[in-house]
């Protein structure tokens, strides 16, 4: 008979490293988070790129993070999935945190704060990071952008049901008029030419019956402006950033509707491409 081994596991390290539970913000403790610590991190060593990979209305976040499981250990990459709740304040509501502000809630300063929280645990490199949403994720990951592009290395917005253009002279969310007074500064668009943009979402995803929900609470008039698919207006808000000097790689995937998990291979190459970028040593001549 072949002795099993034991293997020695810490009773609370054990869920600090691969995939980990779920850990209540400092920040607040409505919200919190889990994480893919990969093998290489080493609190000695050279500190691991951040990825954050934001939910949407289903609140999927352990099921990115776990799809992102491989392709973080291959890249060496720790991986930040946070929850925002539904029924925050109103127990019938599900789009808080898709607008960014929600009553007296910031979510891209708790997001922002759950970086620097994981930044303070774990040898990561926090001051930039990359970014994706999908759907409600991706309504929120590109109104982050025009707030905080300072701390992207890369972007990736999937299938937004709702768009923010750069447009200032319709109302905030459907344009940018109003963004000052929302948040106390002015979008930096300017900024946003900087950092690696992309989008994605399936081809088939095309059904209308909840993007076109006309008198919701997630509704505006001229929400439909660009389109009343997701392929279209993720289309408009593609030419829109080129309009306005910001580079976009657009991928739509042959056959794929509304499925997440099945759009994010040309994510994670996206990803992958500003790494190898981030890690090629620069050439000299002479």
């Amino acid at each position: 008979m072949v002795k099993a081994l034991h293997v020695v596991r810490h009773p609370t390290g054990f869920y600090s490293a691969g995939a980990t539970t779920l850990f209540a913000s400092k920040f607040d403790q409505r919200f919190s988070y889990c994480l893919y610590v990969p093998s290489a991190h080493d609190q000695d060593g050279p500190a691991l790129p951040l990825v954050v990979l934001q939910h949407g209305t289903a609140r999927r976040g352990p099921q990115y993070r776990d799809n992102f499981a491989e392709w973080a250990e291959r890249h060496g990459c720790l991986v930040l999935a946070p929850l925002f709740p539904a029924g925050i304040g109103d127990p019938d509501d599900l789009h808080n945190f898709k607008f960014l502000r929600y009553g007296d809630i910031r979510f891209d300063e708790v997001l922002l704060a759950m970086a620097d929280e994981v930044g303070e645990r774990f040898n990561v490199d926090t001051r930039r990071f990359l970014l994706h949403g999908f759907s409600g994720g991706g309504q929120f990951v590109h109104r982050f952008a025009y707030l905080h592009p300072d701390r992207l290395a890369g972007l990736s917005i999937g299938a937004p049901g709702r768009i923010t253009s750069i447009d200032y002279d319709s109302p905030w969310w459907i344009g940018l008029k109003g963004f000052e007074e929302e948040f106390g500064c002015a979008p930096r668009v300017s900024e946003l030419r900087d950092v690696p943009v992309h989008m994605v979402v399936g081809s088939a995803d095309v059904e209308t019956w909840e993007i076109n929900n006309q008198g919701d609470a997630n509704w505006m008039d001229g929400a439909d402006a660009y389109g009343v698919t997701r392929v279209e207006r993720l289309r408009a808000l593609r030419d829109n950033f080129e309009a306005h000097g910001i580079s976009v790689r657009l991928d739509v995937v042959p056959g794929v509707g509304h499925e997440p998990m099945r759009v994010l291979e040309p994510v994670k190459d996206f990803f992958a491409s500003i790494l190898s970028r981030r890690e090629s040593p620069a050439t000299t001549s002479g």
